[in-house]
């Protein structure tokens, strides 16, 4: 009974059956016997997921719901909602991980006695890692568990094959994934960075911690026996999910303790006698309403009171003010901050007393939102005695010139990324200053920067190096160029005799394939089964990596999902696009990570020809008849692609065919890019005055 209470939308359905959503709908239209509807609106009706599962069953569409889909559907159809689920699965599963027996005594009951037992057992585990209550952000809502029950037992049994802290990073990604504008994340990669840069940490600080990605990246670099990691949110439930996440990464006894706190930072501090040895924040941009009329006489603003239009050097201060002497201090900040005119006193100020060490642009990309570069500066507050550094490191790892000009499409891997970054900060951080890198790092003299502006943009100091590097590079790449060209021109191909009628192939479509076995479908959403591996290190093959014919460029973005790892031979099809381009992996793709908006084809060699399936997959008619539209997107369902039904002697041969082709379009993109590449190198010497107009 309380099973039907969790709800599943018709995409829930889709991704429990492997279809595309335009199949239920079919199916909602074909038979009369599918479930109804008992929830959410008209065009966006919800069904009983034990309903669905036993009409899937039936129909011989589902032979068994995966348990991790189970869970996750459970979680995302509770009737309370997914917030609410989050936080009632998070302490059964700091239960399970906590006191495995004392689970399994109260599992052994009936779905109503469990739910009256489990608030005791609960309220016990969480005084014990949170404190009592009313001192904790981590509470039980007063909504009763008992709809939560089926849920819970999922989630224990996941958590016997992946463990209590993996199925929580599961079930939470899923969670963000699915609400992507709900929150401010941090991605894994640049949360790992500002870890790195603050260094080994017993007490840190989060004062804007929204899911944890930051305290969780410090936790995992340097897991100190007797860490304190404290958070607060303004979001309550962020508050408790975040506690839940760094309580399930560590011990029950000997572990870090985890204190978090809901409100706001600025106007109403949880830790006001905190004294950090790192403070890490990503905290929240353009805030007029951040606290500036009720915060005048605050003594946080040593630096400076900062202006209405200054919330984010209202952050930095406060991160100064709860650090202990010589403690460092990493916040992601928007480049504006570093250049606006109405803050230059208080960055003046922040240089002048050796506060602010480094100011690093990211790349665009990097971080949310994606069309800006932001920033990392780095600080450390001063130690009664010690003398000012006389420079500031400024880093610029963007790849493309002054910030806000990429688009992130041009930015270099992030492990070379987070490489530059530390090769630069490291020796900086030991020596107070390092050799300059040309368009990359230099530590800038503090009495050079301390001028009207106080810009410290590091775009502004560390200009690009000519994009060709000199008159002798410049003339190897027209060279090679001249090679590129000829070599187009030899792989241009013939034009083949035109056939005296068109062809009249029977036909089949991937979604048949699919479920003959002779294609396995993966995406980077559906993490199981054979297209999966280990992805530690593993670079993310992306849709733009696709269009644009280039090697894997994405990184992975942590959590503990598996992640789906490309072959030799496997064709992948971004679903944007409208099918203009299909990829058939080689051996030095092989191995990457399969992006988001991707779909992996992984043919039976003994049936399919790979080139052949990627041919066909790519004609204009085909893309047509399988794709939708919105209102400015085209979207692609590759089931619906259509090939023809041929031996596999004559598949090789228009395999061979379709080889030559994308070896023709190979060619043509490396001319491109050795042209766009001479062209620029050309157009920076001659302005900068390394080549002579001669």
């Amino acid at each position: 009974m309380q099973d039907n209470a969790t709800e599943v939308t018709a995409a829930g359905i889709a991704r429990l059956a492997g279809v595309g959503r335009a199949a239920v709908s079919n199916w909602r239209r074909r038979h009369p016997d599918f479930p109804k509807p008992v929830g959410g609106t008209e065009t966006s009706p919800s069904f009983a997921l034990t309903d669905v599962e036993t009409w899937l069953r039936e129909q011989g569409k589902l032979a068994e719901v995966p348990l991790r889909e189970r869970v996750w559907q459970q979680l995302a159809g509770h009737p309370a909602g997914p917030g609410v689920a989050l936080l009632h699965t998070g302490c059964a599963l700091l239960l399970v991980h906590d006191r495995p027996t004392d689970w399994l005594e109260l599992a052994a009951v009936s779905d109503e006695h469990l739910a009256q037992r489990l608030p005791a057992a609960l309220d016990d585990v969480l005084d014990r890692r949170f404190g009592p209550r009313g001192e904790r952000a981590v509470s039980l809502p007063d909504t009763g568990l008992l709809p939560s029950v089926p849920l819970l037992r999922g989630a224990a049994e996941l958590a016997a094959e992946l463990g209590a802290r993996q199925t929580y990073e599961f079930l939470l990604g899923r969670h963000l994934d699915a609400n992507p504008r709900q929150y401010t994340l941090t991605p894994a990669g640049p949360a790992q960075l500002m870890a790195a840069l603050a260094g080994p940490a017993r007490t840190v600080l989060d004062p804007a911690c929204g899911t944890g990605a930051l305290l969780r990246a410090v936790r995992d670099l340097s897991p100190e026996p007797d860490q304190r990691l404290y958070g607060q949110d303004s979001v309550p439930d962020l508050a408790a999910l975040t506690a839940l996440r760094l309580a399930l990464g560590t011990p029950a006894a000997g572990g870090a303790t985890v204190r978090t706190a809901a409100g706001d930072t600025l106007r109403a501090d949880a830790f006001p006698d905190v004294r950090a040895d790192a403070v890490l924040a990503h905290p929240p941009f353009n805030e007029r309403n951040w606290g500036h009329d009720e915060l005048a006489y605050d003594a946080r603003w040593e630096y400076g009171f900062p202006a209405r239009t200054e919330s984010e050097l209202a952050w930095i201060q406060h991160a100064l003010a709860r650090l202990r002497d010589g403690g460092t201090a990493v916040l992601l900040m928007p480049p504006a901050a570093a250049s606006r005119r109405s803050g230059r006193r208080i960055r003046a100020d922040l240089l002048r007393r050796g506060a602010l060490r480094a100011v690093i642009a990211l790349p665009a990309g990097s971080v949310p939102p994606n069309n800006i570069p932001l920033h990392l500066w780095v600080l450390r507050r001063p130690g009664a005695g010690t003398p000012p550094a006389p420079e500031l490191l400024l880093v610029e790892t963007t790849g493309g010139g002054p910030a806000g000009s990429g688009d992130g499409r041009d930015r270099l891997p992030w492990e070379q990324v987070q490489q530059a970054v530390l090769d630069a900060w490291r020796p900086f951080d030991r020596d107070g200053t390092i050799e300059e890198l040309p368009g990359v790092a230099r530590s800038v003299p503090v009495i050079e920067l301390l001028d009207d502006e106080v810009d410290l943009a590091p775009a502004r100091r560390l200009p690009p190096p000519a994009a060709g590097g000199g008159a002798e590079e410049l003339a190897a790449v027209r060279t090679r160029l001249g090679d590129t060209l000829r070599l187009t021109a030899d792989r241009a191909p013939d034009t083949p005799p035109a056939a005296q009628s068109p062809a009249r192939w029977p036909q089949t479509t991937v979604g048949e394939l699919a479920r003959a076995g002779a294609v396995l479908l993966r995406t980077a959403a559906a993490a199981s089964g054979p297209a999966t591996g280990g992805s530690a290190g593993a670079p993310v093959l992306t849709d733009h990596d696709v269009l644009a014919g280039t090697a894997p460029s994405g990184s992975p973005q942590g959590g503990d999902e598996e992640a789906v790892l490309v072959e030799a031979g496997d064709v992948v099809v971004p679903l944007a696009g409208g099918g203009a381009v299909v990829r058939v992996v080689d051996e030095a793709t092989a191995g990457a990570a399969l992006g988001r908006g991707l779909t992996l084809l992984r043919p039976d060699r003994a049936a399919l020809d790979p080139w052949f399936l990627a041919g066909f997959l790519r004609g204009t008619a085909n893309n047509r008849q399988a794709s939708s539209f919105a209102s400015t997107a085209t979207r692609l369902d590759v089931r619906r692609l259509q090939l023809p039904r041929l031996p596999l002697a004559d598949q090789r041969r228009y395999g061979e065919r379709f080889r030559a082709l994308a070896g023709f379009e190979d060619a043509l993109r490396q001319a491109a890019r050795l042209g766009e590449q001479l062209v620029r190198g050309l157009h920076d010497g001659l302005t900068d005055g390394t080549l002579g107009p001669e």
